[in-house]
């Protein structure tokens, strides 16, 4: 193995940037996740009695996170919120040097856009050289559960036909990695924590309509067959049939995993060097300590 090469190259950048363009005009019609991602980030510092006098977005839609701020109790202590401009930035975090000086930023947002890093780590690294010392980053991507029952069903259609199967969904990360991600890449006080919301749709294909309309399509690297109208029919009679409930409608199930992390700073706490705690844990619990005699 080359130690000179980079990450693997799982997602075509230019493909992602050209899917997320095409998505914009649309994104209104389908912008469900992305609206529960943005509240959930306000939720944040509406919990936090600080100011943020320079905030960046670095989300794969900018625009949702400060209109859900302006009209919430944390919007008078973040100032201006700058959307990051570059698409392909947005697109794909990483794929290039962030575009901010280090230390410049007192808070960063990037909601729904991480799950599309080639090198996360190495993503999540450049927003925390962004941040001030004590700056805070709040971050959404979509977790390893993400339309576990489309990717099940294309999957089975396509190797009836084929003999085999192409990936068709892409490979999330796992929403318990995200604090050990997070402190991967460098910040202090790492929290995830994993949202899962179930959408039900008429049939495979308007759950193929919101995913365009979110620039949330396959982009994985390499080339594509495309899938011909008889496997699209076969998935969507599996994923009717095995998921189909009382009324018709089919369940896609998302995973919405929510990273809060902090740059380093001096003033945050600390855990304590172990051997040094004052107390034994039975007495901080308050029970009899067992001796192991009988």
């Amino acid at each position: 193995m080359n130690a000179s090469s980079g990450p693997p190259r799982i997602f075509d950048v230019p493909r992602r940037t050209a899917r997320l363009a095409r998505s914009e005009p649309a994104i209104g019609r389908a912008d469900f996740l992305h609206l529960r991602a943005a509240e959930n980030a306000v939720g944040s510092l509406e919990a936090l009695m600080r100011e943020w006098p320079k905030a960046l977005d670095l989300s794969a839609h900018p625009g949702l996170f400060a209109a859900a701020l302006a009209g919430s109790a944390a919007g008078g202590r973040v100032g201006q919120v700058i959307a990051m401009g570059d698409r392909a930035a947005r697109a794909a975090p990483g794929a290039a040097a962030l575009d901010v000086p280090d230390q410049s930023q007192d808070l960063i947002v990037s909601l729904m856009s991480l799950h599309w890093a080639n090198d996360l780590p190495g993503a999540l690294a450049q927003i925390r050289r962004a941040l001030k010392p004590d700056g805070l980053f709040l971050g959404t991507l979509l977790g390893a559960g993400t339309l576990k029952e489309l990717r099940a069903v294309l999957t089975e259609a396509e190797l009836e036909a084929r003999g085999g199967a192409q990936a068709r969904v892409s490979p999330f990360a796992d929403g318990f990695d995200g604090a050990a991600l997070l402190q991967r890449a460098g910040f202090a006080l790492p929290v995830a924590d994993v949202d899962r919301v179930t959408v039900r749709y008429p049939d495979l294909f308007a759950l193929v309509r919101d995913l365009r309309a979110m620039g949330e399509t396959n982009v994985l690297a390499g080339p594509l067959r495309p899938l011909t109208r008889g496997i699209a029919g076969r998935a969507a009679e599996l994923y009717a049939g095995r998921y189909g409930e009382a009324d018709g409608r089919i369940p896609a199930t998302f995973e919405i995993v929510h990273l809060a992390g902090w740059a380093p700073h001096e003033s945050q706490q600390k855990p304590l060097p172990r051997g040094s705690a004052k107390m034994r844990l039975a007495d901080a619990l308050g029970v009899k300590e067992q001796t192991g005699e009988d």
